[in-house]
């Protein structure tokens, strides 16, 4: 029996076995994983001293598995309105927990989860974060997302990530369908699928490094197009700054664009929350 292989199969191999820059073409999250030059960009997350003060950890059934999890931060009263954070390749760790904690104060009536799309698992160096990333099952992602938002019923989504939680930020609100109200990217990897664009139901926020070496211009500039299309609005804002420029654990984090970016991602929030 002769076995086929698929297409990422031959990006990743290409990546492992010539240990070059050879970042694929098409932007795939997990082929993208392996590639030397993306891992080399991100460094190892700088040490943080964190205790939780308002959110803990809660689990919630997923369909065909284990339970998921994510770190809840409620509101202080009782609110139909909900932010869905998605972590960065390293996973859910004390920063991402850090800002689940910092959004909620910021936006006040709103109830916030950070999910955990790895099932514990932690990364504190690049090749691990690599190996938890390309080795990411999408069908699990998606089924813990699903999990999530069945608990929430009929409550106002928005979802905000941040790399490759950029890009689940944008298939949660495709999951979410109707209850969806926003999408925040900063700096996710651009959905190219023209059938799973055309189920949006929600207007989307991306933020974008100009010095970012891994995520194209011009691809974002299709999928705004493909988003106006389907009558939502794609409101894009550039930043002269690296990948990963918004993550406060990032050695080359820039606080300057950092803070604009936030302060815009907080606007768009709070109009289509309705806060």
């Amino acid at each position: 029996m002769f076995l086929v292989a698929s297409p990422i199969f031959f990006l990743i191999a290409q990546c492992v076995w010539a240990q070059e820059s050879c970042c694929p073409k098409n932007s795939d999250m997990q082929a993208l994983a392996v590639c030397v030059d993306f891992r080399n960009a991100h460094l190892a997350p700088k040490p943080i001293d964190f205790t939780p003060t308002r959110g803990s950890m809660i689990s919630f059934p997923v369909k065909g598995g284990k339970d998921g999890q994510a770190f809840y931060v409620p509101s202080v009263r009782q609110s139909r309105r909900v932010l869905i954070l998605f972590h960065e390749w390293w996973g859910l760790n004390d920063y991402i927990k850090k800002e689940a904690e910092s959004w909620q104060s910021k936006l006040g009536d709103v109830d916030v989860f950070a999910v955990d799309l790895y099932d514990g698992q932690v990364a504190s160096e690049p090749d691990d974060a690599s190996e938890l990333m390309s080795k990411l099952d999408n069908k699990r992602a998606d089924a813990i997302i699903q999990g999530l938002l069945n608990q929430l019923g009929s409550k106002k989504i928005a979802t905000l990530g941040w790399c490759m939680g950029g890009s689940w930020s944008f298939e949660s609100t495709l999951l979410a369908a109707d209850n969806a109200v926003g999408c925040v990217m900063y700096y996710g990897f651009p959905e190219k699928d023209l059938k799973k664009i055309q189920t949006l139901k929600a207007d989307v926020l991306y933020i974008y490094g100009a010095q970012d070496k891994f995520i194209k211009k011009t691809d974002l500039d299709a999928l705004g197009k493909r988003i106006n299309n389907v009558g939502y609005q794609f409101e894009f804002h550039s930043y002269n700054a690296v990948h990963a420029f918004a993550n406060p654990s990032n050695p080359k984090y820039d606080s300057k664009a950092a803070g604009e970016a936030n302060a815009v991602a907080l606007k768009f929030l709070q109009q289509h929350l309705g806060l």
